[in-house]
């Protein structure tokens, strides 16, 4: 079964950024999720602006960049000018007064647009968005620490938005504490990716390679 596996890069070990980033990509990652948090729109501080252009210029592999950050369209250039075509640039809406410019700049920008919804997000308020983006990325968990317990109720969410899949011609990624059965239950649904954090691939000990082997042979 395919699907998507991205390493959540503010869960790293930032001794040996290099090695990290050179480690996970041979070890069969698909993408680098970075997180950018500005300790307004979310309460801590997470990757900046030259981590993300650092992995950038490391590796060839795409990035997803998440910006948690209050009013992205003041500087979303900034973070494009950084990225290559075909990288992903979520934003959560209710960061912004108004989203769909924000997007549409990340389109001209020859990027991937995409939203971030939180676990309290729901669905009807995001519906006109869902026809601009092409990735939705569902957070199973409030945003802003890694290390935190999955919300039952997202599960629904998650159903919800893949039975709008075919028509608004989007795909639906998975962040935070994302385990195994989490894998196992909704892969076979039609999530197309998955965050992994300390849940599942940073901590433990064991090489990289051998976490994401294991992932990619879980028996569906």
């Amino acid at each position: 079964m395919q699907f998507e596996l991205m390493a959540s890069m503010m869960c790293a070990n930032y001794c040996n950024l290099e090695k990290e980033v050179h480690e996970l990509e041979q070890g069969g990652i698909d993408s680098f999720h970075i997180d950018i948090m500005d300790g307004r729109y979310v309460p801590n501080f997470a990757m900046s602006l030259n981590d993300m252009a650092y992995i950038r210029s490391a590796t060839k592999l795409p990035l997803d960049v998440h910006l948690m950050i209050e009013h992205p369209n003041n500087m979303i250039e900034l973070f494009l000018s950084h990225l290559r075509r075909g990288d992903t640039v979520y934003i959560h809406p209710e960061a912004e007064y108004h989203p769909s410019t924000t997007l549409q700049k990340i389109i001209n920008a020859g990027m991937i647009p995409g939203i971030a919804i939180n676990p309290g997000t729901s669905i009807e308020t995001i519906m006109e968005m869902l026809r601009i983006v092409k990735k939705v990325l569902v957070m199973s968990v409030n945003p802003g620490n890694a290390g935190q317990m999955y919300l039952p109720y997202v599960g629904k969410k998650i159903t919800k938005l893949l039975a709008l899949k075919d028509e608004m011609d989007i795909e639906i990624y998975w962040d935070g504490a994302c385990s195994s059965d989490k894998i196992l239950e909704y892969a076979p649904k039609g999530v197309s990716g998955f965050v992994l954090g300390t849940t599942l691939l940073f901590g433990q000990k064991k090489p990289y390679g051998e976490v994401i082997k294991d992932i990619r042979e879980l028996k569906f």
